[in-house]
């Protein structure tokens, strides 16, 4: 990864999942959906984009955390860490 050090990309996307808290427990516990980073980085890191990061983190969201597959903003934050992963790769 060019111009990113692995503790700083793991952290800001921890930050950005936890902005997001699709469960609602980030005030609680900060580490909730670290088990989606390495997943997510190797998606973003083979150039997948908003649809595949999108459907990842529906199935994630109905099989490992037992909710139902609706947005819950998952298009929003898919879109975001698409981005974010461009500017970290800067």
């Amino acid at each position: 990864m060019v111009g990113v050090e692995p503790t700083e990309t793991h952290d800001d996307l921890r930050d950005i999942l936890n902005r997001w808290d699709p469960i609602g427990v980030a005030d609680l516990v900060d580490d909730e959906y670290d088990c989606l980073i390495a997943p997510l980085l190797s998606r973003l890191n083979t150039g997948a984009g908003r649809a595949e990061i999108g459907e990842f983190l529906r199935h994630e969201l109905a099989d490992h955390f037992g909710l139902s597959r609706e947005n819950r903003g998952v298009n929003q934050v898919a879109d975001r860490l698409v981005a974010w992963w461009v500017t970290a790769r800067a």
